[in-house]
């Protein structure tokens, strides 16, 4: 939230993803949706943009800014966000009916989605807009998925002051760029919110990577057994479609099994990624220029029914693409059940794995599993292949942000706790002033610099006043006392002050050590 005297403006507005994701689908929104002036949309992931209709349902009125590729994916992915709801909500009432509980309501319906793509207003890359008195944005590539942005934004409060430049990365791609454009390289901001994702970690080369996924085909291919690929719809899809398109080139002569890209909204989104032809890379543009689809390998096709689904189900062989990319729902799951429990099936991982999904329990080495109400034992051959992600790795995101001059502050985000503490650590090493925030804290962008620094008031209280606490819980608290104990060192060592200080930090190092006391007591005993 980007708060003024004469605005409230979001970026972004998505659902939570992972674990306890449907105890998080119904929390109120910390602010009144009807006092939000307009909304920035990075891009479509529907962990940025799935709540925008909840919030149009409480009141929102304002404008949406995104670009108009992102405008066409939101229309696709709400649209099966409310028909999702819908039928997990009937599901949930029939199951509370004989209980005696009261009917589920989804969290929006086909009614808020429209209302929500009437406030829709697209814009260009590259061009300075005014979206509301005092604050200006731009929009450039993120290289993430078809019509992501960065955010440019100057935020003033019309006073005369010289406005603030606050940078939102947004969701990062691949300074390579396979599918779409790089993401774009800025050098100027007073602050920048980037996300982490892969912020301790490294993707393979893209050579290491083709290589990795070839070697993977040419086993699988040796069975004739089913290859299934759990893949969100809107850009890995399209970028395992162009990496079987490839293979098929390399190898001509390798007899192939049909591949089907099983999901309707994958269909629609494929058709959009063809109409955006100037917004991808240099090399799919030429192949576009020759009338070759990148998206179309050789005896592919588009699986659009759920009878012809069902029809997939039954051939013996068979690549397979299907949603959800974590294995939370959706087509995957039906594939999934009929065949983990086969030796000759391999299951190729080629995104990211939230915290407390089914597909991060597989790829973790869960040998049974629970897919829709029956017990599946796990024998299949399970790969990963992150260098397929459309996220930048560590080194991408420190090359990105190293081009801003040493001057910008980086509040660091979008990462579990791991991974946002040490590319924190990395921008820090790299002379910049960086940290991680914890849910609520306030910035104030007009604080002298030595004053900049975050409020943590709510973290602990709020995961203490939740009945079940997590093993994410326990890492996000460590991490803000990790944070907190770096800033203590650089504040308190050149202050002087330690009388005043130390008995404080006396006392926190025993509450640390009763903490872990706690912890290793707790591991014998189990």
């Amino acid at each position: 939230m980007i708060e003024t005297s004469l605005y409230k403006v979001l970026v972004d507005c998505g659902f939570h993803q992972g674990q306890d994701e449907q105890k998080h689908e119904g929390e109120p929104f910390a602010y009144n949706p009807g006092g939000v002036d307009a909304l920035i949309l990075t891009h479509a992931h529907i962990d940025h943009s799935g709540r925008i209709p909840l919030l149009v349902k409480e009141g929102f009125k304002g404008k949406v800014f995104c670009t108009f590729a992102t405008a066409e994916l939101v229309e696709i992915l709400w649209r099966d966000s409310a028909k999702i709801m819908g039928e997990d909500a009937q599901w949930r009432t029939r199951k509370n009916r004989r209980r005696g509980l009261p009917p589920v309501e989804p969290l929006y319906t086909e009614k808020e989605v429209e209302a929500s793509l009437k406030l829709i207003s697209p814009i260009p890359y590259d061009e300075v807009i005014e979206i509301t008195e005092g604050l200006k944005i731009r929009m450039r590539e993120a290289g993430h998925i078809l019509g992501s942005s960065i955010i440019e934004a100057w935020v003033s409060e019309n006073n005369g002051n010289k406005p603030v430049k606050v940078v939102f990365s947004g969701d990062l791609g691949s300074l390579e760029g396979v599918i779409e454009k790089p993401p774009t390289m800025i050098e100027e901001a007073d602050f920048v919110l980037i996300e982490s994702t892969y912020g301790d970690r490294l993707h393979k080369s893209l050579e290491e990577t083709r290589t990795e996924f070839e070697n993977v085909l040419k086993d699988a291919l040796k069975t004739s057994a089913k290859v299934l690929v759990p893949t969100f719809v809107v850009d890995r899809a399209q970028r395992v479609l162009y990496e079987l398109d490839l293979f098929q080139k390399k190898y001509p002569n390798l007899q192939m099994p049909k591949i089907y890209l099983d999901s309707p909204m994958g269909v629609k989104v494929t058709e959009i990624y063809g109409k955006y032809i100037p917004h991808l890379s240099r090399e799919l543009k030429e192949m576009f220029l020759k009338g070759d689809d990148p998206f179309e390998p050789e005896n592919f096709q588009f699986v659009r029914s759920a009878e012809e689904s069902r029809a997939v189900n039954d051939e013996r062989s068979g690549i397979i693409l299907a949603g959800s990319g974590m294995c939370s729902g959706g087509r995957i799951m039906h594939h999934l059940k009929h065949n983990l429990f086969k030796q000759d099936t391999h299951v190729i991982f080629v995104g990211y794995q939230a915290y407390g999904t089914l597909g991060r329990r597989l790829v973790d080495g869960a040998k049974e599993i629970r897919i829709a109400g029956e017990d599946v034992t796990v024998k299949a051959q399970l790969h990963t292949i992150n260098g397929f992600s459309a996220h930048a790795d560590r080194d991408d995101l420190l090359e990105w942000a190293g081009n801003f001059s040493k001057k910008t502050r980086f509040i660091v985000v979008h990462g579990e706790p791991k991974p946002a503490q040490a590319l924190a650590m990395g921008l820090s090493d790299k002379g910049y002033s960086a940290w991680v925030p914890a849910l609520n804290d306030t910035i104030d962008l007009l604080a002298p610099i030595e004053e900049r620094t975050t409020k943590m008031p709510v973290i602990s209280q709020r995961i203490i006043d939740r009945l079940e606490i997590s093993p994410q819980d326990i890492i996000q608290v460590l991490s803000a006392i990790t944070s907190k104990a770096d800033e203590i060192q650089k504040i308190t060592i050149e202050s002087k002050d330690y009388a005043k200080i130390i008995p404080l930090l006396v006392s926190a190092k025993t509450l640390m050590e009763t903490a872990a006391s706690l912890g290793e007591n707790t591991k014998k005993s189990a």
